[in-house]
């Protein structure tokens, strides 16, 4: 794309999944976004699975159904709004008396 000629973001497909994770780390890095990751296969079974292209934020429940999937990235992905699904998923440990 010539936007990404313009700003000078150039990358090569990858060969290797050692390559496609060192273009992931620089784009997690380079973008500021400090969220886990993990990477796709080359015959891309999430992106096809989940509908992930252009990229999206998805939160996944313990039964593995979406509890949240982000508008299209990277202008749609609001942190807060990861978070809060995580928070609504995550069940607070039982308060304990102390004595």
């Amino acid at each position: 794309m010539e936007i990404n000629r313009r700003q000078n973001v150039v990358i090569a497909s990858p060969r290797t999944f050692e390559q496609r994770g060192e273009v992931a780390n620089a784009c997690l890095r380079d973008l500021h976004i400090e969220l886990p990751a993990v990477l796709d296969n080359f015959q891309n079974s999430t992106e096809r699975a989940y509908s992930a292209w252009p990229d999206r934020l998805y939160v996944i429940d313990r039964d593995g159904r979406i509890a949240y999937k982000s508008k299209p990235g990277p202008f749609g992905f609001l942190p807060q709004e990861v978070a809060d699904s995580l928070d609504n998923l995550v069940v607070p440990a039982p308060e304990v008396a102390l004595r």
